[in-house]
């Protein structure tokens, strides 16, 4: 398969790739939060299985946009790092890349993979069932839970490395690095 040229004249990434990163990072904030609140509501209450039904379909929307955002980058090329930077920058940036995708999949999985083994459907929006992805496992429920937890710290750290890494570029190195990303010209200078 030939990859389009996503560069455009000032090397910055396509509109859509600039939309599907700003939306998933959006949507990764707001179901972390959610997902930390909802921990300490009492078991049980109205108020508590409504945050879990929004977490989901959270999740459920994050993994939708990644698949989107990995169908696009397969076909669209992004615009190549500065020829200035480190090697070892650009091996850490790729890695870094690499595994926020790999976890962007990973925790809604997990998640998902949770609420099969407690029996828990998964109603996306409240309107469309989705299948269990295993029957009802109780033995596997605190596998999944331990997952999905530590899956989420993994990306928040990764998602942390990434916005300090997009910030050392633009403050100290100013190389226009995080320029590629930003959609309005304004920001970029």
């Amino acid at each position: 398969m030939t990859q389009t040229p996503a560069l455009t004249t000032s090397g910055q990434y396509t509109s859509p790739a600039i939309a599907l990163h700003w939306l998933i990072a959006l949507l990764i904030v707001c179901t972390f939060g959610l997902g930390w609140v909802m921990t300490d509501i009492p078991a049980g209450t109205p108020t508590k299985m409504q945050y879990y039904a929004w977490h989901k379909w959270l999740g459920v929307t994050v993994f939708m946009f990644a698949v989107l955002r990995v169908l696009w980058r397969a076909t669209h090329r992004p615009p190549a790092l500065p020829s200035q930077l480190p090697v070892w920058q650009r091996w850490a940036a790729h890695l870094v890349h690499f595994l926020l995708y790999l976890v962007m999949f990973a925790v809604p999985l997990f998640g998902y993979l949770l609420s099969s083994s407690a029996g828990a459907p998964v109603v996306y929006l409240g309107l469309v069932p989705l299948p269990a992805l295993i029957e009802p496992a109780p033995a596997l429920k605190p596998i999944f839970r331990a997952a999905h937890i530590y899956l989420n710290y993994a990306l928040a750290t990764l998602v942390l490395l990434h916005l300090l890494a997009a910030l050392k570029h633009r403050f100290i190195d100013r190389n226009g690095v995080l320029a590629r990303m930003l959609p309005c010209c304004k920001c970029k200078k």
